[in-house]
């Protein structure tokens, strides 16, 4: 149980009224969990505004209500009165778990595409490194060993503090984290203590919430403005936009390239797939991962990893015994002695990048087979994108679904279409059903070709209309190449 004015610490209120030092049992912004003793704190969401719901969280008990403007009607508990009642559940949160970021060395990872493998491997790097550690993913969360599912890139602030509270309880020294725009728009990070911070790179994504390109760097932007003087920025110079995330920053500003002066730099030796041979720091080193969007999150994870006073010649050394995260490039080799990879390359920055490499990589006597979709009820203006992408790097191309959400699934490849170039029309397919899709392209390929599944890489679900349905691409395609071996 928590005291309520220790729990306002920070918090920016505008006025007071009831006991503050009522006690609170928990915090919740969710009025069908309250229950007696709790906190409610109302929100303004996109679909819902909690403040209609301020009677019904009375009703169950709720010993004090945090919110924006004053209810109507008098209630005999503590209401407090906010500017941004998202803000305010950031730093409620963090008081009433006791800071457990302030408890551990806490970096997180921003930018459209890398955060999940830059995230991943510092966690895998520092528990080989000996440290007891701690991660926050899109793929999962992880407490040393013990793993936990990922509703979001990003959680919520509660659950980001309880999370934290758990680590410093399993004696974690360190935590990294994605951090994605809509946490960071949202305050959902707000209140925390970050040690580091690190900006991969930024693209066309998620204007479906931020409207516009400007709103969505800025909102990127936030957690570099935040950032407090003894930690660091780590930022992507080879990225244009990578001085514009530390314009105001009082964090100590260091950088990481491939092309650029910069205080960490890499350069690609070669690249295969089999792996990639780097020069970092005037060190060859060899990596299990592949591409050059893959040299990039390395030369972060590794800077990062010094900057936080590790060696350089032990963490190399442990960097080149890490394995690629699951659903990211992931090569699956079962039949016809072909090449097929997973990836979550969900956006035409990513889906150009993974369909680079493989052009890198590949003999040319090859052919190349893309299945890609686009998520319904997201960013509409990269669908025509994707697939002109997919189209010009591609030999053959299947249009599929991807996670229609409540959208049709045929409206949403008729709008990928419009990206398709007439004199590319002859090598796309259109396919609805995923699984159809990935046959299909199992069919198609011959000895040596290279099919690509781009989309939902690590994800077991794909979600139609409101329902998550079993899938996941890996297993689907070795089921399905298992089952045409048989067949032959």
């Amino acid at each position: 149980m928590k005291i309520l004015k220790d729990i306002l610490y920070k918090v920016p209120l505008v006025s007071t009224s009831g006991d503050m030092n009522t006690t609170i049992n928990r915090i919740t912004f969710d009025s069908r969990e309250v229950a007696p003793g709790d906190l409610f704190v109302a929100l303004r969401g996109t679909l819902v505004d909690g403040h209609v719901y301020i009677n019904q969280a009375i009703e169950r008990g709720a010993a004090v209500i945090v919110a924006e403007e004053t209810p109507k009607e008098k209630f005999d508990v503590p209401i407090c009165i906010v500017k941004d009642s998202q803000e305010a559940l950031g730093w409620i949160a963090c008081n009433y778990f006791d800071n457990p970021s302030a408890k551990l060395k806490l970096v997180a990872v921003t930018g459209t595409n890398g955060k999940t493998t830059i995230a991943w491997m510092l966690y895998h790097l520092y528990k080989k490194l000996g440290y007891n550690t701690g991660l926050m993913s899109t793929v999962y969360n992880l407490i040393n060993d013990r793993k936990s599912p990922a509703t979001h890139t990003t959680s919520d602030a509660i659950h980001i503090n309880a999370l934290l509270k758990e680590m410093v309880d399993a004696n974690c020294s360190h935590c990294f984290m994605e951090a994605s725009s809509h946490a960071i728009d949202q305050h959902r990070i707000t209140g925390l203590q970050f040690d580091g911070a690190i900006f991969t790179n930024i693209t066309h994504e998620h204007l479906d919430y931020h409207k516009t390109f400007d709103a969505y760097i800025l909102a990127k932007k936030q957690l570099f403005d935040t950032l407090p003087a003894d930690a660091f920025a780590l930022v992507n110079i080879d990225d244009r936009r990578g001085r514009v995330m530390v314009q105001n920053t009082k964090a100590l500003v260091h950088t990481y390239a491939l092309r650029s002066m910069s205080n960490f730099k890499t350069k690609v030796l070669s690249d295969s797939l089999q792996g990639l041979a780097l020069e970092i720091d005037r060190h060859e080193v060899w990596f299990k991962l592949i591409g050059e969007f893959n040299a990039y999150n390395l030369t972060a994870v590794y800077g990062t990893s010094l900057l936080l006073g590790e060696s350089r010649e032990e963490v190399l050394t442990t960097m080149s015994s890490l394995d690629p995260v699951p659903g990211r490039f992931e090569r699956v080799y079962e039949m016809k002695n072909m090449t097929a990879i997973v990836d979550f390359a969900h956006t035409p920055d990513a889906l150009r990048n993974v369909l680079e490499t493989i052009r890198d990589i590949r003999t040319g006597n090859e052919q190349v087979i893309t299945v890609v979709g686009s998520g319904g009820e997201r960013d509409r203006e990269k669908r025509p994108l994707m697939a002109e992408i997919a189209c010009r790097m591609s030999d053959r191309v299947i249009l599929t679904s991807d996670n229609p959400r409540n959208e049709d699934p045929e409206l949403i490849i008729r709008e990928m279409q419009e990206g398709v170039k007439p004199s590319d029309f002859r090598k796309t397919l259109t396919v609805a059903d995923r699984r159809e899709a990935i046959k299909t392209a199992l069919m198609m390929a011959n000895e040596k070709d290279i099919i690509l599944l781009a989309g939902k890489g690590h994800e077991n679900y794909q979600e139609i209309k409101g329902v998550k349905y079993d899938f996941n691409d890996r297993k689907v395609l070795i089921e399905l190449m298992n089952k045409m071996s048989n067949e032959n």
